[in-house]
């Protein structure tokens, strides 16, 4: 039994980009990990992915481009206000604009340059550069 489905899916990835896989299949799926997918997939880190139902659960297809350095979860998921996001940015990513951090809010799951645009706190999801 999977513990963090998130994270699982993350190193999945991860670990097939490194190797230079074009497409990566991950087991469990959920509402969670496809709404992060899809967020990696408009900022340009992965290609297209589908769900995939089949009679012993679902699973994720997807498409790689080659364009991810490093991705993962963010544990403890840490709860944060809009004045402390640039402090966790300076923590997981590599230099200031170079990345994405996803973060849950009552608005739903975005990444933090939309949630100080909206001006809303939230609890850290994942990192992806």
């Amino acid at each position: 039994m999977l513990n963090d489905t998130l994270a699982s899916v993350l190193s999945k990835i991860l670990n097939a980009e490194k190797i230079g896989m074009n497409e990566c299949v991950s087991k469990p799926s959920s509402k969670l990990i496809k709404k992060v997918l899809g967020i990696m997939q408009d900022n340009g880190y992965i290609g297209d992915f589908k769900e995939v139902i089949d009679s012993r659960g679902n699973f994720v297809k997807i498409n790689l481009i080659g364009r991810m350095n490093k991705c993962g979860v963010i544990k403890p998921r840490y709860v944060v206000k809009v004045v402390d996001y640039e402090k966790f940015e300076k923590r997981y990513l590599p230099a200031k604009d170079f990345g994405i951090i996803i973060v849950s809010t009552n608005k739903g799951i975005m990444t933090i340059k939309e949630a100080k645009e909206k001006k809303i706190g939230g609890r850290l999801l994942a990192y992806c550069y």
